[in-house]
C-alpha cells in the first residue's frame, strides 16, 4: 500500500498532474479571456513556480551539498510558500488590484515578500547573471543617495517599497507585464511546440532537411541551415535549436569532415536564426508588439523580411565557405522514412495555416495559436494511429500514444515555467530601474548626445546594447533596450518600428557576444570543441549580416511598412549582405592581387547599397551588385583551391542520446 501511494504521488506524475491543470487552465483562458491577464498571473503565478521548482529537482538536488532530506524539506517549504501565495491571491485579488492598492496589509506584505524572495532564490539557481544584477539593484535603490556621482545620484527607497513595487502593485515585477505576456501570447504560441515535440515533428523535420541538403559532402552543413530555420518557426530560442538540431546535425556534419569547431560554429550562426524566425520570432518579438501596441501579426509581417535576409545570407556564407574547406565529392543522402515525410509535412501545414488565420482572417493571437495547436495535434494523432495500427509501420511499433501525449503536456509546462520565472525575474529588474528613475537619467543622456549627432548616438545605443547582452540573455537585453534606446531614437525622429527592431536586432547579436553566448556554448559542448574558437567562428560567419542592424536605418520600409515597399527595401539588403558576405568568403580568381581589388570593388558597391540614404540611387546600384555576387558565386569553385582540413576527420558517429543530454544539461 504504501509503494503503490509513493508512486501514485512520485516527483513525476506531480509534474504531470500541475502540468496538466496550468494547461487546462491556460487553455480555458486563451479560448474566454476570462478574468483578463492580470488576475490569470496573479492566480498562476505559484503553479508556474511550483513547476519549475520540481522540473529543477528532478534535474537534481537544487543544493547539491546538502543532505537529501534537507533538500526535500527546502523543496516542500517552497512548495508551501507558492500555495500560501495562491491561497491569498485566489482569495484576495480583488481586493488588491483595485481596494488596497497603496495601502497594503500586513498579510499582503509578508505574502509579497515571500514570493519576492523565492523568485530571487529560483533566479539566483537558474539565471545566476540576473539574480547578481538585481542585488546589486537592491542595493542601488536603497543606498542611492550614497553616489558621489551626480548621474547616479537618487534619494532612496525603503525595503517596504521595493517589495511591493515588485509583487502586490502588479504594475512591474513577478506579477506585471512581462509575468502577463508569458503566460498568455507565449505560452499560447508554446503549445505548437509541445505538439511537434510530443510526435516528434522536430527530428522528423531534420531527417527530411538532411535530405534536401544534396548529394554534394560541401552541402552538409546546409543541413544545420535548413534544420534550424525549420525548427526555428517554433522554438524562438538560440540555445534550444542548438540542443534540438545541434544534436542531430553536428555529429553528421563531423562524420562528412567538417572540423569540430566549424560544425558548432555553423550551428550557432544557424541556431540564432530561431530568435529571428517568423511565427515565434523569440520573446522579444511578444515583447514588442506590446511596447508599440499593435497585433503579434503586424511584428511577424516584418520579421518574414528578417528572417529571409538572415538565412539567405547564411545559406551563401556556409556554401561559400564549405567550398574552401571540404573536397568536392558526392555523398549518398540518408533515406527518410514516409511517417518523417507526413509529420513534417504536417508541422508545415499548421505553420502556414497560422499564418492564414492570423493574416488573413486577422485572429487574435491566442485563439490563433489555440486553433493552430489543435490542428497541429489532430493532424499529428491520426497520422499517429494510421501508421500504427492500420499500416502497422515498424517505426512507430516503439511508440505509445500516452507517452506522446505526456511528453507534449510536460513539454508545455517546462517551457511555460521556466520563461514565467525568467520573465518575473526581468520584472523585477525594470520595477528596480524604475523605482530609481535610472531609465529616464540614461535616456536624458542619449537624448543629449543624440542632439550633438544622432550617428554618435545609435552608435552609443549599439555599444550599450552589445555590452548588456554580454552578460544577459536576448530577452533581458531587449527589455532594458526597449526601456532605456527606444525612446530618445523616437524623441529625435526615427520610426518606433525602426527603433524597436534595431534594439530586437541588438538583443540577438548579443547572444552571440563574448563571453557568455549560450548557443555558442551548447553547441560547442556537443562538438567536443572549443567555445572561443566555436564562438569566434560564429562570429566571423555572422558579421556581413550584422550590418543588417544598422540598413534598417536608411532601407527603413523593411520594418515600417508592408507590401512592395518592403519587398524592395528587402531586396536591396538582401542583395548587399549577400554581396558583402562574398567579399568577405569568396574568391573571384586564383591570382590573389586580381581577387583582392575585385572583393573590395563589391564591398564598397555593397555598403552603398545597404547604407546611402538615397533609395533611387541605391536601386541603381543593385543590379550592379547583384551581377557581381552571381558571377563570383559561379567562379568561386574554380577559383578556389581545395584546402586542407583545419582538423582531423572524426569518422565516429557517436552516441546522439548521450550527446543530447549533455547538451541538455549545458543548457
Amino acid at each position: 500500500m504504501t509503494g503503490a501511494i509513493k508512486r501514485q504521488f512520485s516527483l513525476n506524475n506531480l509534474i504531470l498532474l500541475l502540468s496538466t491543470v496550468q494547461l487546462g487552465w491556460l487553455l480555458w483562458y486563451f479560448y474566454t479571456g476570462s478574468g483578463g491577464p492580470q488576475q490569470l498571473v496573479a492566480h498562476l503565478i505559484p503553479i508556474t513556480i511550483v513547476l519549475q521548482i520540481l522540473f529543477m529537482t528532478r534535474e537534481g538536488y537544487l543544493y547539491p551539498f546538502l543532505p537529501a532530506r534537507v533538500n526535500d524539506l527546502i523543496v516542500a517549504l517552497y512548495i508551501a510558500i507558492a500555495a500560501y501565495a495562491f491561497w491569498h491571491f485566489f482569495w484576495e485579488f480583488e481586493e488588491i488590484a483595485i481596494y488596497r492598492q497603496g495601502s497594503y496589509t500586513q498579510q499582503d506584505f509578508i505574502c509579497g515578500l515571500l514570493m519576492f524572495l523565492l523568485v530571487m532564490e529560483l533566479s539566483r539557481l537558474a539565471h545566476p547573471a540576473l539574480f547578481w544584477i538585481n542585488i546589486v539593484l537592491i542595493a542601488y535603490t536603497l543606498w542611492g543617495y550614497l553616489s558621489p556621482i551626480d548621474f547616479f545620484w537618487h534619494p532612496g527607497t525603503s525595503f517596504y517599497r521595493i517589495v511591493t513595487s515588485s509583487t502586490v502593485e502588479m504594475s512591474t515585477g513577478i506579477y506585471g507585464i512581462y509575468g502577463q505576456i508569458g503566460l498568455t501570447v507565449i505560452a499560447a504560441f508554446l503549445l505548437l511546440a509541445a505538439a511537434a515535440r510530443g510526435f516528434g515533428a522536430q527530428s522528423a523535420m531534420i531527417n527530411v532537411m538532411r535530405k534536401l541538403a544534396g548529394r554534394s559532402r560541401q552541402a552538409v552543413p546546409q543541413t544545420a541551415v535548413l534544420g534550424s530555420l525549420a525548427v526555428g518557426t517554433i522554438s524562438g530560442s538560440g540555445s534550444a535549436n542548438a540542443v534540438v538540431v545541434g544534436s542531430i546535425t553536428i555529429p553528421l556534419m563531423k562524420r562528412y569532415g567538417v572540423p569540430g569547431a566549424f560544425a558548432a560554429a555553423v550551428e550557432t550562426a544557424a541556431s540564432m536564426g530561431g530568435l529571428i524566425m517568423p511565427p515565434m520570432m523569440g520573446i522579444g518579438a511578444f515583447l514588442m508588439s506590446q511596447f508599440l501596441g499593435v497585433p503579434y501579426w503586424d511584428v511577424v509581417a516584418r520579421g518574414f523580411a528578417l528572417a529571409a535576409v538572415y538565412y539567405i545570407s547564411l545559406a551563401l556564407a556556409v556554401y561559400l565557405l564549405c567550398v574552401r574547406l571540404l573536397p568536392r565529392d558526392e555523398i549518398v543522402p540518408p533515406p527518410v522514412v514516409t511517417y518523417d515525410q507526413i509529420k513534417t509535412g504536417i508541422f508545415f501545414l499548421s505553420v502556414l495555416f497560422l499564418i492564414f488565420l492570423m493574416g488573413y482572417f486577422g485572429t487574435g493571437e491566442l485563439l490563433a495559436a489555440l486553433y493552430t495547436a489543435a490542428f497541429m495535434f489532430a493532424l499529428l494523432l491520426i497520422a499517429f494511429l494510421y501508421f500504427k495500427y492500420v499500416l502497422k509501420d515498424p517505426e512507430v511499433a516503439k511508440e505509445s500514444l500516452i507517452e506522446n501525449v505526456k511528453l507534449s503536456i510536460e513539454t508545455h509546462g517546462d517551457m511555460t515555467s521556466y520563461l514565467t520565472l525568467l520573465l518575473a525575474t526581468l520584472g523585477i529588474m525594470i520595477g528596480l530601474f524604475t523605482v530609481t528613475g535610472f531609465i529616464n537619467r540614461m535616456g536624458a543622456s542619449l537624448l543629449d548626445l543624440g542632439a550633438w549627432n544622432i550617428m554618435a548616438m545609435v552608435a552609443m545605443a549599439y555599444i550599450f546594447g552589445w555590452l548588456v547582452g554580454a552578460g544577459l540573455p536576448p530577452t533581458a537585453t531587449y527589455i532594458i533596450g526597449a526601456v532605456i534606446i527606444v525612446q530618445p531614437l523616437v524623441n529625435l525622429g526615427v520610426n518606433p518600428w525602426v527603433a524597436h527592431f534595431f534594439v530586437f536586432l541588438i538583443s540577438v547579436w548579443g547572444e552571440l557576444s563574448p563571453p557568455t553566448s549560450l548557443t555558442a556554448a551548447v553547441s560547442a559542448r556537443i562538438a567536443e570543441a572549443s567555445f572561443m574558437k566555436t564562438m569566434w567562428i560564429a562570429l566571423k560567419i555572422c558579421l556581413p549580416i550584422t550590418l543588417m542592424t544598422f540598413a534598417i536605418f536608411t532601407r527603413s520600409n523593411m520594418v515600417v511598412t508592408t507590401g512592395w515597399e518592403q519587398i524592395v527595401d528587402t531586396l536591396l539588403v538582401l542583395i548587399g549582405t549577400c554581396a558583402l558576405c562574398f567579399a568577405m568568403f569568396g574568391r573571384f580568381s586564383p591570382n590573389a592581387a586580381a581577387d583582392a581589388g575585385l572583393r573590395i570593388v563589391l564591398a564598397l558597391i555593397a555598403g552603398f547599397v545597404l547604407f546611402h540614404p538615397n533609395d533611387t540611387w541605391a536601386l541603381m546600384a543593385s543590379p550592379l551588385c547583384a551581377v557581381l555576387t552571381i558571377a563570383g558565386i559561379a567562379r568561386h569553385q574554380s577559383a578556389t583551391p581545395p584546402a586542407a582540413l583545419e582538423a582531423e576527420v572524426s569518422e565516429s558517429r557517436g552516441d546522439l542520446s548521450a550527446l543530447m543530454m549533455e547538451a541538455k544539461r549545458e543548457l
